[in-house]
């Protein structure tokens, strides 16, 4: 009898990972990660209590991912940044995406929690010094309209054929600083 193979908690997580990037977090089930991994499913709850464990476990990885997708990001503001890693996710895992931006789902921070994270950052930024909460706040929910738009065009496939990867992130740019120059003139006008 040959040897029983092993698979430690990285290996599941990575396998079922692969299941979540075709069926979302929902096709995380014992026997389609043991399906995966030419297995039975004892390998999964030796290293899981329950599915709903190795379901976390796969959504931490996937927060990991998009903040490595994030560090990557070389812009000149945390906009660019966060908008060209939101169009790398979407790209790279679009039925995730769609998951946790476009459905109600327990996985996402409420956007309160988000919300307030990046007010405070945009607080530092150079260009929003002395800007009200209320200025920053208008801002970032028009910012995060157009790119939650924009990914949600990437995820769904939905991405204009003359238009490459490079030229919907440079579109992601023109409109943000659009955006940002609007906001700036409005300001001005109501100083």
């Amino acid at each position: 009898m040959p040897p029983k193979t092993k698979f430690d908690k990285n290996a599941i997580v990575d396998t079922a990972l692969e299941v979540a990037k075709e069926k979302g977090f929902s096709g995380i089930t014992a026997r389609s990660v043991a399906n995966r991994l030419n297995s039975s499913v004892a390998p999964i709850y030796v290293n899981f209590a329950t599915v709903d464990d190795l379901v976390e476990a796969v959504v931490e990885r996937v927060f990991s991912i998009s903040e490595e997708l994030l560090k990557k990001q070389k812009g000149k503001s945390m906009f660019e940044n966060i908008g060209k890693a939101s169009l790398d996710f979407a790209r790279e895992y679009p039925v995730l995406f769609r998951e946790l931006s476009m459905q109600p789902n327990p996985y996402m921070a409420s956007y309160d929690t988000i919300e307030n994270t990046m007010l405070e950052a945009m607080a530092e930024d150079e260009t929003m010094r002395g800007w009200t909460r209320e200025e920053r706040r208008r801002l970032l929910l028009k910012m995060r309209v157009f790119q939650m738009g924009l990914s949600a065009m990437v995820a769904n496939g939905h991405v204009p054929s003359w238009l490459d990867n490079q030229e919907f992130d440079q579109l992601l740019m023109e409109v943000g600083d659009d955006v940002l120059l609007a906001h700036q003139i409005k300001r001005k006008e109501n100083l």
